[in-house]
């Protein structure tokens, strides 16, 4: 996410060969400093802020933070047949452009007091609470595990993905990135090999122990070694595509694949239950509730729930802040430790 043409090299008489190589090198260092979600992003963001500065005849960079204040407007209004952006969504937009007035040597100021103002404002009449994802917790990830077959190569894979997700606490990149070669398998279940995730950006490097389930329907590590022996995978990405006519190809799934899978199978549940006429359940059982992330936040309410320590849960989750963590857990506790039911009503 370096400016065009933009190589960090030092003043100098000419450089030889090899410098110009180096600073090449440095500059696809520099690009990769953010994750690729977050380059994509940015590089989308800033390529809207230029089109609505031509659009209005204003001068993208350096970029009049006044300027700027109007174009944040128009973002949260949803001008020009445009629908609102999210609060979260025009935070992002500032960073990009704060990013990209360095990328071209210029700083944003972002103190400004009509800007500053302005952004408050928005975050003030605009700001509300994210919709989250539902918890995907113990008692309804049975029924989704029952709603994948057992008889195709699909149902196996998705069973194999619902549970070893829930069960290593997984967020969706982590899920997707195992392979083979990072499964230990012993007597007491598998250990996973974590080579990279969200807070281990440098890829230290850590594992996760996912011990055999006390049922054999919902047991994550017997789903695991059954997809991998019925697809033939002895190497490479654990889970991988597999084509309506039952072909699993060699490409890993995407990210985005863990909420597609989640919410298959909660449609698949959502189905039988209307089936059997339970229409509450019906109704709790939305797709539109559910996602990738509903397997992570599932396991943690479930664990907290069953009273299992915030340090363990953590232990399993990865979470490196406790007040992140307690989140899920006041949800889990919200009636048991509830002052309304201790009051005699």
């Amino acid at each position: 996410m370096t400016a065009p043409n933009e190589l960090p090299v030092p003043a100098g008489p000419a450089l030889s060969p090899d410098v110009l190589r180096l600073a090449s090198d440095a500059a696809g260092l520099i690009d990769k400093a953010r994750a690729r979600n977050t380059r994509r992003g940015y590089l989308a963001d800033w390529v809207d802020f230029r089109v609505w500065c031509a659009k209005h005849d204003a001068t993208p960079v350096p970029a009049d933070p006044r300027v700027v204040a109007l174009y944040l407007t128009d973002l949260a209004q949803g001008g020009a047949g445009r629908r609102p952006r999210k609060v979260s969504t025009i935070r992002r937009r500032v960073a990009a452009l704060v990013h990209y007035h360095r990328a071209e040597g210029h700083e944003l100021d972002v103190h400004d007091r009509v800007l500053r103002d302005t952004w408050a404002g928005i975050r003030r009449t605009y700001g509300r609470a994210p919709s989250a994802k539902r918890a995907a917790v113990t008692e309804f990830l049975r029924l989704l595990v029952a709603s994948c077959p057992t008889d195709t190569l699909l149902g196996l894979r998705d069973r194999a993905l619902l549970l070893v997700g829930f069960a290593g606490c997984f967020r969706r990149a982590e899920l997707v990135a195992l392979d083979v070669a990072d499964c230990a398998f012993n007597q007491e279940g598998v250990f996973l090999m974590l080579n990279r995730s969200k807070t281990d950006q440098e890829g230290s490097g850590s594992e996760k122990a996912v011990p055999f389930g006390a049922h054999q329907e919902t047991c994550p590590v017997r789903a695991l070694t059954t997809w991998l022996e019925a697809a033939g995978i002895t190497s490479g990405p654990v889970f991988r595509r597999v084509t309506r006519h039952g072909t699993v190809l060699p490409k890993r799934l995407l990210s985005e694949s863990v909420a597609l899978v989640v919410k298959r199978a909660v449609s698949a549940a959502q189905a039988e239950a209307i089936e059997q006429g339970n229409r509450w359940l019906a109704d709790t059982l939305d797709p539109a509730r559910y996602a990738g992330h509903s397997l992570r936040a599932g396991f943690i309410t479930s664990a907290a729930a069953a009273g299992v320590s915030e340090s363990d849960i953590m232990r399993q989750s990865g979470h490196r802040r406790a007040d992140t963590l307690r989140k899920y857990i006041r949800h889990a506790t919200a009636f048991r430790h509830n002052a309304a039911a201790k009051v005699g009503l």
